[in-house]
């Protein structure tokens, strides 16, 4: 694994972690963490991964933003 593969992966954990705690009491952390991971998968093949953590953490946070609040 390349040290920027090692970069993208610990920056997609910080984006969970802040989306988790923009959205606690409204979205799971298990949604959360399931949205940033089906985004991220999106940009599979992208040769130029730089941005891609940016772009997922504002794609998820409009799609968390829009989604229903979960309840129970």
């Amino acid at each position: 694994m390349s040290a920027d593969t090692i970069r993208e992966r610990h920056a997609l954990e910080h984006v969970t972690d802040r989306l988790s705690r923009s959205f606690s009491g409204r979205v799971s952390p298990t949604r959360v963490d399931a949205t940033v991971n089906a985004i991220h998968h999106r940009f599979d093949g992208s040769p130029i991964r730089e941005f891609v953590p940016v772009l997922v953490e504002r794609i998820a946070r409009d799609e968390l933003r829009h989604a229903p609040p979960e309840t129970g």
